[in-house]
């Protein structure tokens, strides 16, 4: 890993005390960059203070590290439920209570999801809470934040409860076929959870309201009408309760759309950065990057599935008897799934985070073409290096980034004005 374990916090001690600061610049600076990209790029990067890339840096490293601790806290979760036959106990009990077999798999997947939400409390509360408040991006008091933690571990409950329901009943009716028929159940709870996150989970946390009649929603409007988005109102959210990152999206599914911005957003950025992300975000929705996503990840399910069924036969074989459990029909057998699925997806982090980065890339330039705001996008991403490391090496872009980097993004911008001859 690039970083050393102490950097996840303490490479510096006062790092997170420093304040994100970007140098300003005003039309004339922008006007006066190189017509070269590398050049007008450099230029660029180099109005983060020292401090300030080396803020980044750390927070960013120190993320490569809490991804493994994550995968390793999993590992262990896993171990801990199946040890000494705890997995089929619990099981035992679901049947007694739940009867049928969808309630049983429904029970056994909420007492497992709340099992998990507590083991890993002491790194959620550390990597959600203390470190974000170091860095300087959090806002909310522990009360408040914990007070979300408790909705999010409803909302979880009775995803997972569903969730272990379908897929099992599901595994059960397809005999040795169980990942070809278990890929397919999986994409399509993934695809409902698209649909009904925005409408029902988002509100939970943050009060949606229309942005009032102005340019902003001229604009965006503008935009998202001249490429075929069926919305005719842009939407704020209250982001700052809870955090300083700007962020907005444009999310829908089968003919439906929503364009949502923070208040973040609004509130920090000027009206050429809010149509160049915004325009970013109309383009995922335009070159149905969901629906891309979505089949991809399945195909990614599905040869994870598999790596699991090979893992599981021969983990049963040994351990099945200690276990209580040898099927991977029989619910009690989810731990052993979901370490097995954790193990496969770990290592293939540099092609998921290449799935999501080439779409990014792709957004990106659609944006710059709608736009037509190649300063707005660079002095945006000039705010996102507020927590992703500025220039990183083409090895660890590869393996850690799943968003390009600020180089990487600020050159696009600076190559697209140089080959369009803008000012």
């Amino acid at each position: 890993m690039p970083a050393s374990a102490p950097a996840i916090e303490t490479a510096t001690a006062d790092a997170g005390r420093v304040a994100f600061r970007i140098r300003p610049a005003d039309d004339a600076w922008r006007v006066s960059l190189p017509r070269d990209a590398e050049a007008a790029t450099q230029a660029y990067l180099d109005r983060l203070p020292a401090d300030s890339v080396q803020r980044s840096n750390d927070y960013f490293e120190g993320g490569y590290w809490l991804q493994l601790w994550d995968f390793l806290i999993g590992l262990a979760f896993a171990a801990l439920v199946l040890h000494g036959a705890r997995s089929a106990r619990v099981r035992d009990w679901a049947q007694r209570v739940g009867r049928r077999a969808f309630f049983r798999d429904a029970l056994y997947g909420a007492v497992y999801a709340l099992a998990g939400w507590v083991f890993s409390l002491p790194l959620t509360v550390y990597q959600g809470f203390v470190r974000e408040h170091h860095y300087g991006m959090a806002t909310q008091q522990f009360p408040a934040w914990m007070g979300e933690q408790f909705i999010a571990l409803l909302v979880t409950i009775v995803m997972t409860a569903v969730a272990v329901g379908v897929l099992y009943a599901v595994i059960r009716r397809s005999g040795e076929r169980w990942w070809l028929w278990g890929t397919v159940a999986s994409v399509a709870l993934l695809a409902v959870m698209v649909m009904i996150g925005p409408v029902f989970v988002d509100p939970l946390f943050n009060t949606y309201k229309a942005v009032e009649d102005g340019p902003v929603k001229e604009t965006v409007l503008a935009m998202a009408h001249s490429n075929g988005v069926p919305a005719d109102k842009v939407y704020e959210f209250d982001a700052s309760r809870q955090t300083t990152r700007v962020s907005a999206n444009v999310s829908g599914f089968m003919g439906t759309a929503a364009i949502r911005l923070n208040d973040n957003l609004l509130r920090r950025a000027s009206l050429p950065e809010i149509r160049a992300v915004m325009s970013h975000e109309i383009g995922h929705y335009v070159m149905n990057h969901l629906v891309k996503m979505m089949l991809q990840f399945g195909v990614l399910i599905l040869t994870g599935f598999l790596f699991a069924q090979w893992a599981m036969k021969r983990l049963f074989e040994r351990f099945g008897t200690a276990w209580g459990t040898r099927s991977v029909g029989d619910v009690a057998s989810l731990p052993l799934l979901a370490a097995a699925f954790s193990v496969f997806m770990f290592f293939c982090t540099p092609l998921v985070n290449t799935i999501i980065r080439t779409q990014e890339v792709e957004a990106d330039r659609f944006g710059l073409n709608l736009s037509r705001e190649p300063h707005g996008f660079a002095e945006a991403m000039l705010k996102l290096a507020e927590y992703r490391k500025v220039d990183p090496g083409p090895a660890e872009e590869f393996i850690f980034f799943h968003h390009p980097s600020a180089r990487s993004r600020i050159h696009d911008a600076m190559r697209w004005r140089e080959a369009m001859n803008t000012p």
